[in-house]
């Protein structure tokens, strides 16, 4: 058992390539701040908002995870996603790609709206 209990620490490709990519690109920009650089951290601050991108288009294809607890057997970060194409519910990464399940809209603001601009 680990220090953190039974439970799924949300170890992802996703996760694990943008954590590295953000690395990179942070170390970039320190050593651009030490040898006082500006390209190097143009370069730098570049790859630490690609980690980002990187992150979001490696969950949207699958190797992300959604929000919530897993079953065990797709604790392995080996493991794709298969909702993912669908939207997670509550996901903003999902929601900014145009992915989940929209709200519906109430019958009564809709009919209320028509009211108005007809009357």
């Amino acid at each position: 058992m680990s220090a953190h209990g039974h439970v799924d620490l949300g170890h992802t490709a996703a996760g694990w390539a943008g954590t590295a990519a953000a690395i990179i690109g942070v170390t970039l920009t320190g050593i651009a701040v030490v040898a006082v650089s500006a390209p190097l951290a143009l370069a730098g601050a570049g790859t630490t908002l690609g980690a980002g991108v990187l992150t979001w288009l490696l969950h949207l294809a699958g190797w992300g995870k959604p929000s919530g607890p897993r079953p065990e057997s797709e604790w392995p970060w080996r493991v794709r996603d298969t909702a993912a194409r669908q939207g997670h519910p509550g996901c903003l990464g999902c929601r900014l790609a145009g992915r989940g399940a929209r709200r519906p809209e109430n019958a009564s603001n809709t009919a209320r709206a028509a009211s108005t601009v007809t009357g």
